[in-house]
């Protein structure tokens, strides 16, 4: 019932038109026989025009009065956030940022004003407004949608520091003045497989996987980087119905452990699959994932099947009470849930990193930001990006405690 797809190889990475998490956020509508409809009816905001969008909650200033979400003194650096907030299928991950990055405006405005533009699907409704954009600002955060970032990187028209927030998928080189600050699902594996290797020194991996593109995501960074470590590995696609993996493969899975145990699991599943797996096999091999496999904190979702799982994740998911972490507001994301909430944290940090660059142009410098540790250079050399997310190990009851690694 199960597919051993690999050995000591590594799976091909399928095309990554998500934000860096499971789902495919910020992907493209499927591909129709028809012709794509022209976007006649789009116009660029003026260049001069702060975007009115909807505020978020925000505790109150220290003499109680309340405090808005927009605003600035119209003086020091101008940043503006390219979204698409008038999209059908982005609005939705789009909001989500633009709260992130509005949170983060709110806690250190000063000297800083925001200009939030808003812009459709098409990627040249994305370029005339990044052209209206650099004309009046000096920093550009956006795109978000991955096409639309492949189109501005290979424009030719990035002509003020831009941070883009996706990756845009392409072998050549980025412009000198872009910084790609997305969060990717192939990082994450990649940093799983580093910690795992330097826990678990020479051990034969076995990567439990899907048949999902962003599964096969995750395996493929896994095993390439595993393979890269000089350690050998195994893959197992396990197929399932309805998110639930099939019960003879279970058995055949227990089964073929029992003769031929690794040293340890990547899981490339959900959080659902994993207690399955774990209930069927036992919980005594070493067990590491990505955000995939995280089940959250909420005392009703307690999963105890996943205890000493490691989960690699972003701090604003697993270190709520962490003081940086504490000190945003959390956001209420509606029916997206978790993918919604890391979107959040993105626009909290690619706020962050603007402001750094405008107090520190050209400089490199390092964050303690709520998507992890990164590191940014701007230097005169080609823009370098780093993101360490926190290693945690999930305990019965929803808490998690951090694992020292990548340092």
């Amino acid at each position: 019932m199960f597919a051993v797809l690999a050995g000591c190889t590594s799976t091909p990475l399928p095309p990554d038109t998500g934000c860096g998490v499971p789902g495919g956020l910020c992907a493209p509508a499927a591909p129709s026989a028809s012709p794509a409809p022209v976007e006649s009816r789009y116009t660029p905001p003026a260049p001069a025009e702060r975007a009115v969008t909807n505020p978020i909650d925000l505790p109150p200033s220290s003499d109680g009065s309340p405090r808005a979400a927009t605003g600035g003194n119209g003086a020091g650096t101008r940043i503006a956030i390219l979204l698409p907030l008038e999209s059908g299928n982005l609005a939705q991950p789009a909001e989500a940022v633009r709260a992130g990055f509005m949170a983060g405006h709110e806690r250190d405005r000063g000297g800083v004003t925001v200009n939030v533009i808003p812009t459709g699907d098409s990627a040249q409704a994305t370029l005339d407004a990044y052209a209206r954009a650099a004309e009046t600002n000096d920093i550009v955060v956006g795109p978000l949608a991955r096409p639309a970032v492949a189109a501005l990187a290979a424009s030719g028209a990035v002509s003020k520091p831009t941070i883009a927030l996706n990756h845009p998928q392409t072998n050549g080189p980025l412009p000198r003045r872009m910084l790609v600050v997305g969060l990717a699902l192939e990082d994450e594996a990649r940093q799983v497989a580093d910690w795992a290797a330097a826990e678990q020194p020479g051990g034969r991996a076995l990567v439990l996987t899907g048949s999902t593109a962003w599964q096969q995501r995750l395996t493929g960074a896994f095993t390439a980087r595993w393979s890269q470590l000089g350690l050998s590995n195994y893959v197992v696609e396990l197929p399932s119905s309805d998110g639930y993996v099939d019960g003879n493969a279970l058995a055949e899975l227990r089964a073929r452990l029992q003769q031929d145990p690794p040293q340890l699991v990547f899981a490339a599943l959900d959080a659902v699959q994993l207690r399955q797996v774990r209930s069927a096999i036992g919980t005594s091999l070493p067990t590491y994932g990505t955000a995939s496999v995280n089940p959250g904190r909420d005392a009703a979702t307690a999963a105890p099947e996943l205890s000493g799982v490691r989960i690699l994740d972003l701090p604003w998911s697993v270190q709520p009470e962490h003081p940086l972490v504490a000190s945003y507001p959390r956001w209420d994301a509606g029916t997206g849930g978790f993918d919604m909430q890391r979107l959040y944290a993105l626009g909290i940090d690619a706020y962050r990193i603007a402001r750094e660059l405008a107090l520190r142009p050209g400089a490199a410098f390092e964050i303690d930001g709520v998507t992890g540790r990164l590191s940014v250079d701007m230097g005169s050399g080609a823009p370098a990006f780093r993101r360490i997310e926190t290693g945690t190990v999930y305990r019965d009851g929803g808490v998690f405690e951090s694992v020292a690694f990548g340092q």
